[in-house]
This record gives structure tokens, C-alpha cells and sequence, in this order.
């Protein structure tokens, strides 16, 4: 029903869902020594042998930029294990073709861990489980109006730790997309012809601020979905979005509410622009609250013990509350971990459901 669902999602896109990532890692298996459990209590306890941990990233930022700044995850994670009774040999770290993937690699097994948004998770968890939820930088606009966010811009951070965030239907420089701006300056209310009229850059289907939510704004807002768009196409990351938004090629993007923030130095930069991503851009749209990302581990992995799990999730955990881990970390806007329970994401089966009834209506 999972897969079902995540092909509904997919299907008005015509983008089917990919094979799973990390086909080609070598497989992982545990030997047991002496050690029952986590932890090094004893010195004559041996510490259990994992040979590879695989871990998958959605692409959320261009895949290479993703590989190079978690590198050093891998022997952060190698350390913090080591202490809890466990000596990995190799932490092997892919980027998905697409959140699917991920989420597919994890369900088959040939991914041991993934950090998957909440989206994805409910979609695939007959096939994996949730450890841990990500916490992230509070922003200093926190509206359900989209021109407070205009009319404070630029978003900063803020020291308070949050365990949810927005999704944003962010307009561009095009002539459309300045109308539509004006439009919600001036405080009026857009029509389904005003949103309609544009093109869209939208995220894959199981993508909570990327098309999961915003669906839910439409639906809202025009009692229309995402799959009614009649301009829509569908991006392979928010970079390529914020690209196309930049040259003109979409008029609005659909994305997470500090997007702009990790894109400002891009924009002025790589995409050729002359002014800040601050004055080329404007908010017309907000959602509701979404759940942080989740580290999620395989069901199907044979490494994947209790024991294994609490070990993994305590390493996470330290990792992020050094500064070191939380620069690595930084790459998803992640801040540190804390525990988490598949009822935690019961708000996000919710909105599953909605795009299910909606795009059965349709």
C-alpha cells in the first residue's frame, strides 16, 4: 500500500519511482564476541564487528556537495561506536537518485540507515523504523502570513531548538512571479487563475515541504491539489529549484523555510544574479507546521539488532551535540538529535492520507 501510494503521488508528474541506492555496497554482517550488549563495562568484553554500515542521504542539496561535506561522518561515526561496543569497518555514505530510492533501499536492505524527511518515512515504514528526529535552529519568523515573511526578511536564526518547520511557496524575479509577490504585499488574497497561470517548480512526491505540504496549502487555499498544476515540473534538488527560479524558467518553488538562507551565497554566485535572494525573492504562500527528518534504519538489514539500534542511535546523538558533528550535520540544517517514535510522524500519515483522497478524487 506504501508503494501504491508513493506511485499515486508520483504519478502526475509522470516520474516513476527509481531503483534503490547503494546496490553496489558490499553487504554488512556482525560477528559477536563476547559482548551481549552496547557499552564497554568490562575489559575483557569484546567489542561486536560491523564490516560496512551503509548509510543513504536524500538529495536535498546537490549529491556532491552532500558527499564531501559528510566525510567526515564516517570516522566520527567509527569513534562514537567504538565506545559503545561496536568496530565498523567501513561507513559507506550514497546520496539517493531520489527520496523513493532511499526510502526503497531501506526496505530492501541494501541501505542499513537512512536520514530521510518524515514524508518518506511513513510512506516506507513496513520497511524501516525511526530512531531519532532531527532538531534544527529556530528562524526568526515563525507566520502563518506569508508577507510577515516579506516584511522581515531576511529569516535569521535563532538559538532556540525547534522540532518542526515550515514549508514555503517562494516566488522569483520573473514577471510572474513579481505580480504574485505584489499581490500578497499589498494584502490580497491569490486566486486559483494566479497560481495556475505559472510555472511551478515542484519536489518529488514524498517531499514534505517540496510537495506533500504544499499540496495541502492548495488544497486549502483553492480546493485544488498539486497534481492539478497545469505548469508544473519537477526538480531533482532544491539547488536545480533555486536555479531555475533564478533564470526564470519557474515562477514559484515550493521548499523548506530556510532554503534561502542556504542558498544566499549561490545565488549571487553560481546562479549569475545581481541582487540578493533576499530582494529577487518573496514569500506567497506558508504551510503548516512540519515534523523534523528522521534517521531511520532498515527492518530487512541483518545488522540491525536492539542492541545495534540503541549503539547507533546514542552515536548520533553525541555526534551532534559536538561542534565538529554539528558541522557535518549542518548540511540538512540539522542542530542535534533526540529519541523519536513512529507516533511522533502520526500528524504526517495524516497528510498522507489527504494526498492520497485528493489525488483519488482527481
Amino acid at each position: 500500500m506504501k508503494k501504491a501510494l508513493s506511485l499515486l503521488l508520483a504519478g502526475a508528474l509522470s516520474v516513476g519511482l527509481l531503483a534503490g541506492c547503494g546496490q553496489t555496497a558490499p553487504s554488512s554482517t556482525a560477528s559477536t564476541g563476547a559482548s551481549t550488549g552496547t557499552g564497554t563495562s568490562g575489559a575483557a568484553e569484546a567489542n561486536k564487528t560491523i564490516d560496512t554500515l551503509r548509510i543513504a542521504f536524500v538529495p536535498s542539496r546537490e549529491p556532491d556537495e552532500i558527499i564531501t561535506a559528510t566525510e567526515p561522518l564516517k570516522q566520527l561515526l567509527t569513534d562514537e561506536l567504538a565506545k559503545l561496543g561496536y568496530d565498523v569497518g567501513e561507513v559507506d555514505i550514497t546520496v539517493g537518485t531520489s527520496y523513493e530510492a532511499v526510502g526503497e533501499a531501506l526496505s530492501a536492505g541494501t541501505a542499513d540507515v537512512g536520514l530521510i524527511p518524515g514524508g518518506t518515512y511513513v510512506l516506507y515504514d513496513d520497511g524501516c523504523d525511526v530512531l531519532l528526529t532531527a532538531t534544527r535552529d529556530g528562524l526568526s519568523i515563525d507566520s502563518d502570513n506569508a508577507k510577515d515573511w516579506n516584511d522581515n526578511a531576511p529569516t535569521e536564526p535563532t538559538t532556540e531548538q525547534v522540532t518542526s518547520y515550515r514549508a514555503l511557496m517562494i516566488a522569483g524575479p520573473s514577471e510572474k512571479g513579481k505580480a504574485l509577490a505584489e499581490k500578497v504585499n499589498a494584502g490580497e488574497a491569490l486566486t486559483w487563475e494566479d497560481v495556475s497561470g505559472v510555472n511551478w517548480s515542484v519536489a518529488n512526491s514524498s517531499s514534505p515541504a517540496g510537495y506533500i505540504y504544499p499540496s495541502l496549502w492548495l488544497q486549502e487555499n483553492f480546493d485544488k491539489n498539486i497534481t492539478e498544476l497545469p505548469h508544473a515540473v519537477q526538480s531533482d534538488s532544491y539547488g536545480s529549484a533555486f536555479a531555475r527560479l533564478a533564470s526564470g524558467q519557474v515562477d514559484v518553488l515550493c521548499t523548506y523555510a530556510d532554503a534561502r538562507r542556504d542558498y544566499e551565497d549561490e545565488w549571487t554566485g553560481e546562479y549569475g544574479m545581481t541582487n540578493s535572494i533576499w530582494d529577487d525573492t518573496a514569500v506567497i504562500g506558508v504551510t503548516p507546521a512540519i515534523y523534523n527528518d528522521t534517521i531511520s534504519v532498515s527492518k530487512t538489514s541483518p545488522i540491525m539488532d536492539d542492541d545495534f539500534k540503541a549503539a547507533l542511535s546514542e552515536a548520533f546523538i553525541n555526534i551532534g551535540n559536538t561542534e565538529e558533528g554539528k558541522e557535518v550535520i549542518a548540511i540538512y540544517s540539522h542542530n542535534g538529535y533526540q529519541p523519536a517514535q513512529s507516533s511522533d510522524y502520526d500528524s504526517e500519515r495524516a497528510a498522507q492520507e489527504m494526498i492520497q483522497s485528493l489525488n483519488s478524487a482527481g
